[in-house]
């Protein structure tokens, strides 16, 4: 039987499958010629394997760098609708005149209001079936007591509390003693596991005791190629210490980071919130010696 002619005026939408860097870059090409975009993702988020990446051969640019703006566009084309946790079931009809069936697995949370601060994850009826035993109150470490409580209490009513209380008590002690992750915890019910992984994840976060001052030296593509390799010996030189190590004093802490969001002023380094751009290694010693001076 010959087929049925598609429709004089087919819908102008398109279903782009797969939410990884390819299907982002096809969703946000669609979108550009005018056209209605469906981005299909059978996980909870868009991103794909690319977003698990550190750098991405062959150039090891950051991968989150090349990712970010194109997830920013996306969350914010009005043009793009995201699916996530959906697959596609049935492709029916023909050129320009298709329906598509796409099975949509429930979160079980309202999209609107979730903030993704995981207590759905600590309350799931099914995860927790067995109820640990109540462990003893935790007592913080005395120098720790008055600012922790009263960060704790600052933030305990607000949606999504956990970032808000962890950005303050990094802030406030430059690392994460663990009488304060285990009282956080206590206070906000999140499992201590869970404090632990973002307390770990973050290379803003520490989990061990560092220098008054930390020192970030830009390893990314560009600083590398413009001598970031010899401002790190330099520096380290400098405090007599290798990187993720801190002086005996505690002024100072050396790490190598892999993107400091400033390439145009490559090589580059952060002591704590100020950036130094243009670097060369004869700028290294005044600048360590105004925060010796400060401290």
């Amino acid at each position: 039987m010959p087929s049925e002619a598609p429709q004089a005026h087919p819908i102008g939408a398109a279903l782009v499958v797969g939410g990884g860097i390819g299907g982002m870059q096809a969703a946000l090409d669609l979108a550009a010629a005018g056209i209605k975009v469906y981005l299909a993702e059978s996980k909870p988020g868009i991103g794909g394997v690319m977003s698990q990446l550190d750098k991405t051969f062959p150039t090891n640019d950051c991968a989150m760098c090349t990712m970010a703006p194109r997830l920013v566009e996306i969350g914010r084309h009005r043009d793009i609708e995201i699916l996530t946790m959906s697959e596609v079931e049935r492709v029916q009809g023909q050129p320009g005149d298709f329906t598509v069936t796409v099975k949509r697995r429930p979160r079980f949370v309202d999209e609107a209001k979730c903030t993704g601060c995981g207590t759905c994850v600590t309350s799931c009826p099914v995860e927790n079936m067995v109820q640990p035993l109540e462990s003893p109150r935790v007592e913080i470490d005395l120098p720790y007591r008055e600012k922790v409580a009263d960060i704790v209490a600052r933030h305990r009513t607000r949606d999504g509390p956990l970032m808000p209380i962890l950005q303050e008590v990094n802030a406030a002690f430059n690392y994460f003693p663990e009488s304060v992750l285990r009282y956080i915890s206590q206070e906000t019910g999140y499992p201590l596991s869970h404090l632990y992984r973002i307390a770990t994840f973050y290379g803003a976060f520490s989990v061990v005791p560092r220098g008054r001052h930390v020192i970030n030296v830009c390893m990314g593509t560009t600083c590398y190629v413009r001598g970031g390799e010899r401002l790190m010996e330099k520096v380290s030189d400098l405090l007599a210490i290798q990187p993720d190590q801190t002086t005996p004093d505690m002024k100072f802490t050396l790490k190598s980071v892999r993107c400091i969001g400033c390439c145009g002023l490559a090589p580059a380094i952060m002591v704590g919130g100020e950036f130094y751009g243009k670097l060369t290694r004869k700028d290294l010693p005044g600048i360590l010696q105004k925060y010796r001076e400060a401290a």
